[in-house]
């Protein structure tokens, strides 16, 4: 019964399903599958839902519970950096003041926003939209500027622009020229490769500054980056606050954007040959250039590839021209410039070929074997000054030279006793009587050229008739002595050395000779004409160019022992000048000086005399200068004070030199001072006398030599700064120019007499130019060099360089080699056309164009452009961070050094057997 129930109760359901089933079917259609299931699953999916969330809520809170209960508390910090987290980022406020000065301030803000987007915000922005990195980035950046500008303002910068860069810059030229000289005498070349220059180059930098080499700056990009980034470092050490250089990410960042965003390819552009030739053609492009001059660098090069450039291009402009189709006056000038053209191509293929035999023509060596050259008369000789310093060298070589000085002493006592002899006659006329003293002198300069000349003591002495030495010594002892009192004797010593063999005749045959006329550019177009053995020549009257001599400077004659002078300087100065305690500062015209009041007591055995004269600081130079000259044993006894070119007015340092100068003058008045030099006391008396000083009187001390010249102690290896000769007047000018005349032309290695008489050229250029102001325009100068205008239009100048428009100047391509080659040759005809016909009288055209090329070769390399500007970069930042040891920091960094350690390794060999000995 049981399952009978059951299979009927089965049997229902299955029949009451398939009934729902049908009925469904039939209502709903066949999807109604689909929609049953559609509604089972988003049941199941949201009875999980919220059992999930349900469980979630509850376990925080068990959570939370647990924490407090089980878990040590946690630090108070990491809650708080996260609430700063969540708020909103605070504004920092950029103070865009910099250096005090708008004008420098705005474009400066430029650079540096420039810098930031082209650098740092490129990159940043891709992985941080956060700015306050940023903007303490640029805050770092402003503070450094800040303190570089507040430390800017401290310094003096006159001795820097005045004097450093001048000796750096002379000095690498000296590296230069000696490396150049090195290279000659190992390979017997003129010129080497451009690897053997540098490396030669090294080898000489580290001879010479003993104890740094900037060789692995200059040549290796590793170490030149590595080098910038720890100059960069030490900088933001000096200039940042503390707090901002702990923070190594910011310092880091700032030191990159530093070294090598500005400086690095400021350095590259600066250091680039094509660059520097550009800016000197730039520089100097008002000049024309000069065709002979054109064509004298293109039969002078050594450069195949700057020949190569030339003859291409000519030949182009060849295929242009003949191109044309033209017809009336312009055929003519078309073939003219053809015909040039033609020209210029066949002396590039010559030198071309020339250089590629290895078959260098000595232009001098062939000018003398070629037999023809042109006669230059022995009066023309000596009254120019280049053409005298080779007949001066040669008469050196013969042991002549005695024969040529007493000439041009002569010369130069004649001029000088005509002037001395005038001024004697109008002061007659105007009531004064000198007349004793001015005979005196001229019979002492008389008897000191005789002396040095012609007396049997002389050595060596003058060879000539002893009939007219007798005369003259008659004359000297009787008669008053005239300006034509030597002419006799000298007229003899000219003809002996125009007509023995030892002088004028051989000096023609020796290539001192053809030197002087390459030197005078005389080898194809003469400019002296006269016949051979001298007719027509004069040598009475005063020639154009003579000496001027001192009667002073030539006296010997010895001085009264009985006679004492006694000096010092006083207290009282005239009423009319605003007077210091010790001298009267002067305005005259606008030229301040101090002025010195002289106490002079002279006694002697019936009378005793007492004046006062007044002096300036330059009359007791000149007066120095004279006598250490004419006394060369005083030299080493009499220290004159030191001269100082700004601010000599301030009272302390006036109240000092006061002290020196009378220290000075008590050692000069003593009594054994006067007694070893007896002829001193003509100069001292003449000094202190009491009229004004004439300053002219040392001027042939300066021009004239000994009879031994003294060569100019050049050492092989010293800066320049080193070789300035305390003798030259305190003026900046004088001194800088004849610093680079002596590094750019080698004066130093030629003869002495030529240097002297350039020094006196340039001293009354520049005073008759400037007169005595020229130090106070170039403290203007200086002042306005540094002056906001002129830095602002520097920071301007770079802005634009690197950002034109304001947008990142893209890597300017390489210019191609024979366009380069060819702004090369347009530099040096640049240059050697704008060199002054005066110069080349001076020292010689063959010596200025050797100068010139010299100076343009050594800025075609571009390490060794890259040395100079490091130089330049290290004076720079030792002057303005004086109390800072920076010059043993730069020898830290530059001790890597390949030469460096190499110039140690032979230091310790060539001391090891002296060591071993002791």
């Amino acid at each position: 019964m049981k399952k009978l129930r059951l299979r009927e109760t089965s049997l229902s359901i299955w029949g009451w399903g398939s009934l729902g089933i049908v009925l469904s079917l039939i209502t709903f259609g066949p999807f109604v599958i689909f929609y049953l299931a559609f509604y089972i699953l988003c049941f199941v999916g949201g009875g999980f839902v919220v059992t999930l969330l349900f469980g979630k809520t509850n376990s925080e809170k068990y959570l939370e519970q647990c924490e407090h209960s089980f878990l040590p508390p946690t630090s108070t910090g990491i809650p708080k950096c996260l609430e700063e987290m969540k708020r909103e980022a605070r504004t920092i406020k950029i103070d865009r003041r910099l250096t005090g000065a708008n004008i420098i301030d705005e474009p400066l803000q430029q650079v540096i926003q420039f810098s930031m987007r082209d650098y740092v915000q490129y990159w940043y922005y891709t992985l941080s939209d956060d700015e306050s990195f940023l903007l303490e980035i640029r805050q770092t950046l402003q503070n450094a500027l800040i303190q570089f500008a507040t430390r800017s303002k401290e310094i003096d910068w006159q001795p820097y622009f005045t004097t450093r860069i001048v000796d750096d810059f002379g000095t690498h030229l000296r590296v230069f020229r000696k490396a150049q000289q090195k290279i000659t005498e190992k390979d017997g070349q003129a010129t080497g490769t451009a690897e053997d220059l540098v490396d030669t180059f090294f080898e000489v930098e580290v001879e010479m500054e003993k104890d740094v080499c900037r060789d692995l700056v200059c040549t290796s990009p590793k170490d030149e980056e590595g080098f910038l980034r720890d100059l960069c470092e030490v900088l933001l050490y000096l200039l940042l606050p503390p707090g901002d250089f702990q923070n190594r990410i910011m310092r880091y960042f700032v030191r990159e954007i530093i070294a090598r965003g500005i400086l690095l390819p400021l350095i590259n552009q600066l250091s680039d040959p094509d660059y520097i030739n550009q800016y000197i053609i730039w520089m100097i492009r008002d000049s024309n250039c000069n065709y002979e001059a054109f064509m004298n660098i293109i039969k002078l090069s050594d450069s195949i590839g700057e020949l190569e450039a030339v003859r291409d291009k000519a030949a182009e402009e060849l295929q242009y021209l003949r191109s044309l189709d033209t017809a009336g006056d312009d055929i003519n000038t078309i073939k003219n410039q053809i015909n040039s053209l033609l020209f210029v191509k066949k002396v590039c293929d010559s030198r071309i070929q020339r250089l590629q035999s290895g078959k260098e023509i000595n232009t001098v060596k062939l000018a003398a074997n070629f037999g023809k050259l042109c006669t230059v008369p022995l009066d023309s000789i000596l009254v120019d000054n280049v053409a005298l310093q080779f007949f001066m060298d040669y008469m050196q070589q013969t042991g002549g030279q005695a024969h040529l000085f007493f000439w041009m002493t002569v010369e130069g006592y004649r001029v000088t006793a005509q002037q001395q002899l005038q001024v004697l006659l109008s002061r007659q006329k105007d009531g004064k009587h000198q007349t004793n003293q001015t005979k005196g002198l001229l019979r002492a300069a008389a008897v000191g050229i005789y002396e040095q000349y012609l007396s049997e003591k002389a050595s060596p002495r003058v060879t000539v008739d002893d009939y007219l030495v007798a005369k003259l010594a008659d004359t000297l002892n009787h008669e008053d002595p005239t300006p034509e009192i030597f002419d006799d004797i000298q007229r003899k010593v000219y003809e002996l050395m125009l007509r023995d063999e030892r002088f004028y005749p051989s000096f023609r045959q020796n290539a001192l000779y053809v030197r002087m006329l390459a030197e005078l550019d005389m080898l194809k177009d003469p400019s002296f004409r006269g016949s051979d053995d001298g007719d027509g020549e004069s040598f009475n009257g005063s020639p154009t160019g003579s000496i001027n001599l001192s009667l002073d400077d030539l006296s010997n004659v010895s001085s009264d022992d009985l006679v004492q002078l006694h000096a010092y300087i006083s207290d009282t100065v005239y009423a009319d000048y605003d007077p210091y305690a010790v001298a009267g500062v002067c305005n005259d015209h606008g030229k301040t000086y101090a002025l010195y009041a002289i106490t002079v007591h002279r006694r002697n055995l019936n009378s005793e005399e007492m004046w006062k004269t007044y002096r300036r600081y330059s009359d007791f130079h000149d007066f120095h200068m004279r006598i250490t000259e004419q006394f060369e044993n005083l030299s080493s006894i009499l220290k004159l004070p030191g001269k100082k070119t700004f601010n000599n007015m301030d009272r302390d340092f006036l109240e000092k030199r006061k002290k020196d100068l009378n220290a000075y003058l008590q050692l000069l008045l003593t009594p054994e001072m006067m007694k070893a030099s007896p002829a001193l006391a003509h100069y001292v008396y003449d000094f202190l006398e009491n009229k004004a000083y004439n300053k002219g009187k040392g001027d042939f001390a300066r021009k004239m030599p000994p009879l031994i010249p003294k060569t100019d102690s050049d050492p092989e290896h010293c800066r320049v700064s080193a070789q300035l000769d305390d003798t030259v007047d305190d003026n900046i000018p004088l001194r800088v120019m004849l610093l680079l005349m002596d590094e750019v032309f080698d004066l130093k290695e030629r003869n002495q007499w030529l240097r002297r008489n350039i020094k006196n050229l340039l001293q009354q250029l520049i005073r008759a130019t400037y007169g005595d102001t020229i130090n106070r325009k170039i403290v203007d100068h200086v002042d306005w060099m540094t002056s906001p205008e002129q830095v602002a239009d520097l920071v301007k100048r770079f802005r634009d360089a690197f950002w034109p428009n304001g947008i990142l100047a893209e890597t300017v391509p390489c210019r191609d080699k024979a366009i380069r080659m060819r702004t090369r040759i347009a530099g040096k005809t640049k240059l050697l056309s704008i060199m002054p016909d005066e110069l080349k009288h001076i020292i010689g055209a063959e010596t200025t164009r050797k100068g010139i090329l010299r100076v343009f070769e050594m800025f075609q390399h571009n390490q060794l452009n890259r040395r100079m500007v490091y130089v330049f970069l290290e004076g720079f930042l030792e002057t303005l961070f004086p109390q800072y040891k920076f010059r043993e920091l730069f020898n830290k960094l530059h001790s890597r050094s390949k030469q460096m350690q190499k110039y140690k390794q032979k230091l310790q060999t060539t001391q090891a057997p002296s060591l071993q000995k002791r």
